[in-house]
């Protein structure tokens, strides 16, 4: 038997990087009594500190338990957590337990953990690139850092063409918009997939202004175009527009996942694995959307744990649209912490083939990482990509 003897929440840290929201890591290691350890990784943004101290609650309901027990360790956190439901802290704290626990699973087994998942089903997994456009104000600005991104062999990008509107957008702000996304389709070509962040910024006439302008551009998809919250206002959109939405990112269980589905309000899903409970419950989703004909295009904004477990479900699941990268954009340092080795060539990843999710973890950087806050200023928002909170 393989029993949990201590999960510990180490939150890392160093330069603030495009990806501010994602320049801190929580790092969950899970340790057993025969001394395997497996790792797990989370962070959302201005909650840092809170899921480090729900991590030490884990501990205390993990320690002893079987780590093989997915299913049943999932249970006993859920009957021990009243708001585990409904909340993000909870999920988030808990996805990077299950996350470590598959990593041992994998180890003990000497396997990567996709060979336990069903198998590969593809060899390499096509990426979309996010994070190039830090900085980027102006449409020659994106212009030039869009054919850099495609001069690294990448077949699709996404940016948020928007600058700093919020809720409301003007037609200054349309036209704005609109001038950047032309700039990017011009300067990548008809070849190259464009996808059009929102990040659920908009109210729902806002989104739909937006949409007209955004048509001729055919992207691949818009992702949270609305508010995410506001169930009416993307029924309206739908309604109203024929771009294909992408979502799933702030889904925190299967079963809202489903009611998205059930109202074919989502054409992609892109939940999360750091979000939704890590590899266990994330698999379930997956199936479901098969059901519904929808393909899945996980979030992974995060950092190079979460990326290299990511890359694990790519490779098996059957309805398989693309993936989200910031793997070239990441800080150095989590590049280092796994000894680059999910590496990207010619915009696709190779999948990691080492036992557990597949990576070669550096323990040696932990300590010169290691931060004791998360350390937050207002201004820019954190979700943004760092220098692009501006209009022209």
């Amino acid at each position: 038997m393989t029993k949990i003897s201590e999960v510990e929440a180490i939150l890392l840290g160093k330069e603030i990087t495009s990806a501010k929201w994602a320049s801190l890591m929580v790092l969950v290691r899970v340790v057993t009594t025969d001394g395997r350890i497996g790792y797990g990784e989370t962070v959302t943004a201005l909650r840092a500190n809170a899921i480090v101290d729900l991590v030490k609650k884990i501990n205390k309901v993990m320690k002893g338990k079987e780590v093989f027990d997915l299913e049943k360790n999932r249970m006993e956190w859920y009957k021990q957590d009243f708001n585990m439901s409904i909340s993000l802290e909870s999920t988030t704290a808990y996805s990077a337990f299950d996350i470590a626990s598959w990593d041992i699973i994998g180890k003990e087994f000497g396997v990567p953990i996709y060979k336990l998942l069903g198998g590969k089903y593809r060899d390499r997994i096509k990426l979309y690139a996010n994070g190039w456009y830090q900085n980027a104000v102006t449409p020659e600005d994106f212009a030039e850092k869009a054919k850099e991104v495609v001069k690294r062999g990448y077949k699709a990008l996404k940016f948020d063409p928007f600058g700093s509107y919020f809720h409301f957008i003007d037609k200054k702000g349309l036209k704005e918009a609109e001038e950047r996304v032309k700039a990017v389709r011009e300067a990548v070509g008809d070849d190259v997939d464009i996808l059009i962040e929102h990040h659920g910024r908009f109210n729902v006439d806002s989104a739909i202004e937006i949409a007209k302008i955004l048509e001729k551009y055919n992207p691949l998809f818009v992702e949270e175009p609305v508010h995410p919250e506001d169930i009416e206002g993307l029924r309206k959109y739908r309604s109203f527009t024929r771009l294909r939405v992408a979502l799933g990112e702030r889904i925190i269980t299967k079963n809202q996942a489903l009611e998205f589905m059930k109202e074919r309000l989502v054409d992609y899903l892109q939940i999360d694995l750091y979000r939704i409970g890590g590899v266990t419950e994330a698999k379930k989703v997956v199936g479901i959307a098969e059901a519904f004909d929808i393909l899945m295009a996980f979030h992974n904004a995060q950092g190079p744990i979460l990326n290299a477990v990511t890359l694990q479900l790519d490779t098996v699941i059957p309805n398989f649209l693309i993936q989200e990268s910031f793997y070239e954009w990441f800080p150095s340092w989590k590049r280092e912490l796994i000894r680059d080795s999910t590496p990207v060539e010619n915009g696709e990843a190779l999948v990691p083939e080492k036992p557990g999710i597949g990576v070669d973890f550096n323990e040696k950087m932990i300590e010169e990482l290691r931060v004791k806050e998360e350390i937050f200023e207002p201004g820019e928002p954190l979700w943004v990509v760092k220098g692009t909170w501006k209009d022209y």
